[in-house]
């Protein structure tokens, strides 16, 4: 049957459109359906959101052009400083230091506002050809057949495809009505997001400071600005959440510490449980998994949006050499050599991000020293010390072409 487009992308966030300009530069013909009309998506406002991005995810972005349009609104991060401590004590004794000029592929990554880089994508994806985008659309149901995979909207239209792409977070519909299962377990925290202003410059160094409730991350935004990161017990941040701005900025100072000088909020608070989830199958019949969709990892490492981006890079890569070899790129050998490229990967990062937040969210006094003493020797080991920082830069491992 003839299909109306090659691959059909389940979620307009940005791991989908990530993808569609990745296929569309190969020669796919690409349909990305989102739920959210395109005005929510492209709000010029700041509201506060942002994101880590690994070198690896910053090469992605300018393979797909990308890069270009948010690069004068992005912050390199130069140096990474990691410490264990106790709410208004600051940091232990005992911290870790990345600096990237011990690398040479210059700053590990890059924080750009949410804001830029949705724009970003849905301005790349109207100036390329090949990805019709259906907005304020979900997807009610989808089959699959030889040959194709057939995707009902919720006004009736039926589009079909070689292949279906979920890239709909974790609660993915696409996983649920292939029958594909989840696995994992909440960690009672909630990780509340904010963006500050301070006096004084950050210098592009990101703070990683671990409490027992979880950890606090400072990321520097361009300005004298930065984003929190603050993982507390799910009744805490219920509190922090319902506090208003100036009740909660007095509850952040001393957290925040002082070094910075004076703060204030910018935009919005958000807050959201956080949790392990992982998909049972990355793949089925005519449909692979990418993103949050695939797996739902703890912020410790920040590594959401960049492990999401290597799944984006990793079938750009599976999807492109299929169509040069002239095979189906929703059949079956297709979709399991990108499941086995990520599988692994996946499950030693969740493992990875699982342990950590283990081990350092709580207070007791044996495992204090030992994180201490584990900073340390990391501190004075320096080849230990840049192969960590080659990793915080996503640098390691099995890379795709649009990673190289």
């Amino acid at each position: 049957m003839a299909n109306d487009s090659d691959i059909i992308i389940v979620g307009g966030g940005l791991n989908g459109p990530a993808l569609a300009l990745a296929l569309a530069q190969a020669g796919f013909g690409v349909t990305v359906i989102d739920a959210l009309p395109r005005g929510t998506r492209d709000h010029p406002g700041f509201d506060g959101r942002s994101y880590a991005l690994a070198l690896s995810s910053v090469r992605l972005l300018r393979g797909i052009g990308i890069w270009p349009r948010i690069a004068a609104e992005a912050q390199p991060i130069q140096t990474i400083v990691i410490s264990d401590g106790r709410p208004g004590e600051g940091a232990g004794p005992f911290t870790l230091t990345f600096d990237s000029a011990e690398i040479e592929e210059g700053a590990m990554g890059h924080m750009v506002e949410d804001r830029f880089l949705r724009r970003a994508f849905l301005e790349a994806m109207d100036r390329t050809g090949g990805i019709v985008v259906f907005d304020s659309a979900r997807v009610l149901a989808q089959e699959s057949g030889p040959g194709h995979a057939t995707v009902t909207l919720d006004d009736g239209r039926r589009i079909t495809g070689a292949l279906v792409v979920g890239c709909d977070g974790r609660s993915s519909g696409s996983a649920a009505r292939a029958g594909i299962g989840r696995q994992g377990h909440g960690y009672g925290q909630t990780a509340v997001t904010c963006a500050v202003a301070h006096e004084r410059p950050h210098h592009g160094t990101a703070h990683e400071l671990f409490l027992p409730a979880g950890p606090f991350a400072i990321l520097p935004l361009p300005g004298n600005r930065s984003s929190i990161v603050w993982s507390e017990s799910t009744a805490r941040a219920a509190d922090l959440m319902a506090m208003d701005d100036a009740a909660f900025l007095e509850a952040l100072r001393p957290v925040f510490g002082s070094h910075l000088g004076a703060i204030r909020l910018e935009g919005v608070r958000f807050s959201y449980p956080l949790n392990l989830t992982l998909a049972e199958s990355f793949v089925a019949p005519r449909l692979a998994l990418v993103g949050d969709a695939a797996h739902g990892l703890h912020p410790i490492a920040g590594q959401g949006l960049n492990a999401g981006l290597r799944d984006v890079a990793a079938l750009a890569d599976v999807l492109g050499a299929a169509r040069r070899r002239g095979e189906d790129p929703g059949s079956d050998p297709v979709l399991e050599r990108y499941a086995r490229w990520r599988r692994v990967d996946t499950a030693t990062l969740a493992a990875a991000t699982d342990g950590l937040n283990r081990l350092f969210s709580n207070d007791d006094p044996f495992l204090r020293l030992a994180r201490g003493l584990g900073l340390a020797a990391v501190q004075n080991m320096g080849l230990l010390r840049r192969a960590f920082i080659r990793e915080a830069a996503g640098l390691t491992g099995d890379l795709p072409a649009l990673m190289r």
